[in-house]
């Protein structure tokens, strides 16, 4: 199980990257060069812990990205800098606090650049 986002334009259309992401737990070789990216259902504790109590993630969904912005970025700062600093586990699949970071600091760089975006899911 996992979640599929997505930052879309207002056609529906995924945004364009100028690197690619090689984050997520499921990619092709290269990378998406597009706004979408898959989590895995076992960082859902720490979204509805951080994020929002009764949706976790899926409450971007339907959302601008400049709404979620403050939001994403308050995520971040109470979850407080011990993790915030550290780069991913080896083990993609393995719930810790810094794998659970790297997708919302990605969330939050997409945010920044592509503001009227909306997030759509699943």
């Amino acid at each position: 199980m996992s979640y599929d986002i997505d930052l879309v334009d207002e056609n529906g259309n995924r945004y364009q990257l100028d690197e690619p992401c090689h984050e997520g737990g499921t990619q092709p070789i290269c990378g998406w060069h597009e706004t979408h990216i898959n989590i895995t259902w076992n960082y859902s504790w720490f979204y509805y812990h951080f994020l929002d109590q009764e949706k976790g993630i899926r409450w971007l969904y339907g959302r601008k990205a400049i709404d979620c912005l403050p939001r994403l970025k308050a995520c971040l700062l109470e979850f407080g800098t011990p993790f915030g600093s550290q780069g991913a586990e080896k083990d993609y699949w393995k719930p810790t606090p810094s794998n659970c970071m790297i997708p919302i600091r990605m969330l939050i760089e997409w945010c920044e650049k592509f503001p009227d975006g909306v997030f759509e899911g699943d």
